[in-house]
């Protein structure tokens, strides 16, 4: 089969299963990391190293194993870090101290590369009028993988036990890891020429030279700050005076997420109909109106489903469209530009996790509500000037 073969709907569906099994593993932790702490007898701070380490590794594996995709079959090398997640999760399964565990983790984000490999395959097969409503189910793939893995765990380590958790992850990876073989297309061959440090350092040369996608990378860079800071701080206000909700409350709100597996398809499609650089500027605008009504919706948890709501439906969609503004471009390149744009997005997780926490704790839920309108109208600035420089 040849590498200009267009997937077929199936495929499409299984890469979007494949995109939520890859990515939910970095996210079991995070309910169940209580019983994690009490197993291995370590503190809560140092139990916090698992998920740092786990996203520090995860940055480092995208900035060193990513831009490998624009040199070799994205096929093979998905095949290979998948084959690596699987063996980091059963060291994670097995391991009988805390040494080994966080090890695990540790090469588990660093051989998390799948989800951001997926999209750069799947662009490469599909028509370019359907390239934003197929992004948009693999993104989708991915939300119903964070969405399970956080309801999920934490349903089956309170019932069964948290070890039982990184059995079942073990296996769906080893399930996933076995059938990405036939599933992905034999006919992408490997691409010679560039040794592998050249490779990487131009990553910093494409980046000059392809100006959008670092303003889309600071859009989606600030869009996914203020996600984290948001979560964070949330669990925070609602389980501290008055709220006093229990932190399954938190939980359940994170249920939420799911709307956007919906929506988030179909925004694609639009998206490909009136253009990325518009419908991101639509979107910004209607995620503002929604973060603005966190401050006089957040006296009760029922009022704050409404822009919860909001944000769910129109957020994964500015991400969506930020990749389509590059994706469309010349195949040899777009997985360093996605290595760019997914190094952005994670530097600001990082900020949006440490700005959250400080801001809650120095002027709490009116602070938050506040850095979040800021942000978000900075978010809607910046799309429209991308609007602009797009013409």
């Amino acid at each position: 089969m040849n590498e200009t073969a267009r997937l077929t709907r199936t495929q499409e569906y299984s890469l979007a299963i494949a995109a939520a099994v890859v990515t939910a593993n970095a996210y079991y932790i995070h309910p169940i990391i209580g019983d994690v702490a009490a197993h291995f007898g370590v503190s809560e701070a140092r139990i916090g190293l698992v998920p740092a380490l786990n996203q520090l590794a995860l940055a480092v594996g995208i900035l060193l194993l990513l831009p490998l995709g624009d040199r070799y079959s994205n096929r093979r090398l998905t095949i290979l870090f998948a084959t690596g997640q699987t063996a980091s999760l059963a060291l994670m399964t097995l391991a009988e101290s805390f040494t080994g565990f966080t090890a695990g983790s540790t090469l588990l984000g660093f051989f998390t590369i799948a989800p951001y490999l997926l999209p750069a395959y799947a662009s490469k097969r599909v028509a370019p009028e359907r390239l934003g409503q197929v992004t948009a189910l693999l993104t989708a793939g991915v939300i119903l993988g964070i969405l399970i893995a956080r309801v999920g765990a934490g349903w089956v380590a309170e019932h069964y036990g948290w070890r039982l958790v990184y059995w079942i992850a073990t296996g769906l990876m080893l399930a996933v890891t076995l059938a990405l073989p036939r599933l992905m297309q034999i006919g992408e061959r490997d691409r010679g020429g560039t040794h592998y440090w050249p490779l990487v350092f131009s990553v910093f040369a494409l980046a000059q030279k392809n100006r959008e996608v670092l303003l889309s990378g600071a859009i989606q860079g600030l869009n996914f700050a203020q996600f984290i800071a948001l979560w964070l701080a949330l669990a925070l206000y609602l389980t501290a005076e008055p709220m006093n909700y229990g932190t399954d409350a938190v939980g359940y709100l994170a249920a939420i997420a799911a709307v956007s597996i919906l929506s988030t398809p179909r925004l694609g499609r639009w998206s490909d109909s009136v253009g990325p650089r518009k419908a991101r500027l639509v979107f910004a605008v209607i995620q503002l109106g929604g973060i603005a009504l966190f401050y006089p919706l957040g006296g009760s948890i029922w009022s704050l489903i409404v822009p919860l709501v909001i944000v769910n439906l129109v957020g994964p969609a500015i991400d969506v469209t930020g990749r389509m503004t590059f994706l469309s471009l010349q195949p040899d390149l777009r997985t360093r530009l996605t290595t760019v744009y997914i190094v952005l997005m994670f530097i600001g997780g990082g900020i949006g996790s440490i700005g959250g926490t400080a801001v809650y704790d120095s002027f709490g839920w009116k602070g938050i509500c506040a850095l979040l309108t800021a942000s978000s109208a900075l978010v809607t600035l910046l799309s429209w000037v991308a609007t602009r420089l797009g013409r």
